[in-house]
């Protein structure tokens, strides 16, 4: 007889659960809807090839597949060793942003631009459960497609202020950093092409640690100069005027060094005298391969550790990946699994 128990990385919400997440819910309602955001809603699956090659080569490994319906086995011409396209040509979705970007692509002919959504739905990810990580939860995403301005990059990070300040927790920390850097920072290596070992690997450091990330560069075919770079670059640190002035000196004669920490100045300088609590984090890279420009993350108060609680960032060319470019976007999104953890806590 098999053991009740629901599937490891997913649980079960009695009543109460459910009334508070509820509550949690009704607060990013509320506030999305206050700076102007629609709602949407779009499928729990999509077709693999919408999902696929838009997360870099760890994200799509953890995207769910969906075998074939039907007598799928039929169609195959070596059943001892199926080619993957035979199986399957769908998953369900890894995060709210690329279905997004696929809707704008079919619907750009009546949507208005600048257009502004908010979307609460689960999203599914094949990863290795453990405290603060799950397989299906649910995300909270903000976009806004159709303008490059970085006053929307401001408008998000005061959005995250606002909404939770109203959860009561103050003590988050919004974690900044921009893709040009992170290019200039492979081009000052010597190969623009590192750009994705050294994203992926850089994004470990806080699990991992310093050796391990440069024994992964290593490992990728890095020379012993250009992990010299990055560690020079990781051992950046302090308030935000340091860190930008310790990049300039990396970086800062590189174009793309050079557009990136001028693009964090200009957002800074459209936050104003908000209560917005950032800094600049150059180890932060996120490694997806869509973002293009500011990258945020979130993360708990230190006293629940339980890590990153939200992010996101610029997306330039993602509607471009579905045969529509030239509408440039930026996100975030809110993880509210991971937020109800931290309240309970």
């Amino acid at each position: 007889m098999s053991q009740a128990r629901p599937a490891k990385g997913t649980r079960d919400f009695a009543a109460a659960d459910v009334l508070r997440r509820r509550y949690v819910v009704g607060v990013l309602q509320r506030v999305f809807e206050r700076y102007g955001f629609a709602p949407l809603e779009t499928p729990s699956f999509e077709n693999l090839d919408t999902l696929m090659g838009k997360y870099g080569e760890e994200g799509d490994r953890l995207i769910f597949k969906i075998l074939r319906s039907g007598d799928y086995m039929k169609s195959v011409v070596n059943p001892t060793q199926p080619k993957a396209s035979e199986l399957t040509d769908k998953a369900l979705r890894y995060d709210l942003t690329v279905p997004f970007a696929r809707y704008v692509a079919m619907n750009q002919g009546q949507l208005t631009f600048p257009f502004k959504r908010y979307q609460i739905q689960p999203v599914w990810r094949a990863d290795r459960p453990q405290r603060g990580r799950y397989r299906e939860f649910y995300q909270c995403d903000a976009d806004v497609v159709g303008s490059r301005s970085l006053t929307y990059e401001a408008e998000l990070a005061c959005l995250y202020h606002e909404v939770l300040t109203r959860l009561g927790l103050t003590e988050y920390r919004l974690q900044v950093n921009h893709r040009s850097i992170l290019l200039a920072l492979a081009e000052r290596c010597g190969n623009i092409d590192w750009l994705i070992p050294i994203t992926v690997a850089i994004d470990k450091l806080d699990k991992i640690g310093i050796e391990k990330v440069k024994a992964e560069l290593q490992q990728r075919g890095l020379p012993e100069l250009a992990i010299d770079v990055v560690e020079k670059y990781l051992s950046i640190q302090g308030d935000v005027e340091a860190v930008l002035n310790g990049l300039s000196d990396l970086i800062g004669a590189i174009p793309a060094g050079a557009t990136g920490i001028a693009a964090i100045r200009e957002w800074m300088g459209y936050l104003g005298d908000q209560s917005v609590q950032f800094s600049i984090d150059p180890t932060l890279a996120r490694g997806l391969n869509y973002y293009t420009g500011m990258i945020f993350e979130v993360k708990a108060p230190e006293s629940v550790q339980i890590g990153s609680i939200g992010g996101g960032g610029r997306y330039d060319d993602l509607t471009g990946l579905f045969g529509v470019p030239g509408i440039p976007g930026v996100g975030i999104s809110f993880g509210v699994d991971r937020i109800y953890d931290v309240l309970e806590a």
